[in-house]
């Protein structure tokens, strides 16, 4: 895994064609709407499909998922040529899309559609912050990436151990996540502008912050989920 996150540094940090340097509003206005783009087609899908990806044999849809969203990853982090990287980009947000249908037609089906109203809010207005903070505080999160790395990790062999040892700790481990992604998102904007800002970079670091934005929204979902369970 190390070797790996290398290999994507060291070819962000690559850049052939000076020309292909972006200005800084420019790079992140490319990358800001890159993710908004994933975000939007996220909620058409879940919106259009809903209710049609529950007859969806699971099996299929996780190895779909997986082996959908290697490919884009590895598609996105190896080129340097923006359009293979947003077709890379797009091979995560479909898949992605897909289990979200699913996840949100389920609270919906079962009339909690309010919290994830209140989790998309939630985590709007966190990522927003979190940047704002990433911006103001840039030497606080350029010290985070192993911190987080390490915390990730941790994380999740915590919520393996707890769905057969302590099914009751999922709450806990959720504000936990929850956490670890709101400074994953930081983190991952800081690292965004120490690239050559190039369109292909702008994409490459748009995968990142989106799947951080996608963890905290599950994350945030299953809290709000968790207080209206414990209230009832």
């Amino acid at each position: 895994m190390s070797s790996f996150m290398e290999t994507r540094r060291e070819k962000r940090m690559m850049v052939d064609d000076l020309a292909a340097i972006l200005d800084d509003r420019t790079y992140n206005i490319a990358l800001g709407s890159t993710v908004m783009y994933g975000l939007v087609l996220n909620m058409i899908m879940c919106a259009v499909l809903g209710n049609k990806m529950a007859h969806v044999n699971p099996l299929y849809l996780i190895i779909g998922y997986f082996a959908s969203c290697i490919i884009g990853v590895l598609m996105s982090s190896k080129s340097d040529n923006p359009v293979i990287s947003f077709i890379g980009y797009n091979l995560v947000v479909v898949p992605v899309g897909l289990v979200l249908s699913i996840v949100i037609s389920a609270y919906v089906r079962a009339g909690a559609g309010d919290i994830v109203f209140q989790a998309i809010v939630y985590t709007a207005v966190s990522t927003a912050v979190m940047i704002v903070l990433s911006i103001t505080f840039p030497d606080f999160f350029s010290k985070l990436g192993w911190i987080l790395f390490g915390a990730l990790l941790g994380l999740v062999i915590a919520e393996l151990i707890a769905i057969f040892v302590f099914p009751g700790s999922q709450n806990i481990l959720a504000w936990l996540g929850a956490g670890i992604f709101a400074l994953y998102i930081g983190y991952d904007y800081w690292r965004a502008q120490q690239f050559p800002k190039t369109l292909d970079n702008a994409i490459d670091c748009a995968v990142d912050i989106y799947l951080d934005i996608i963890n905290l929204f599950l994350k945030i979902l299953r809290i709000l989920a968790g207080g209206r369970s414990r209230r009832r």
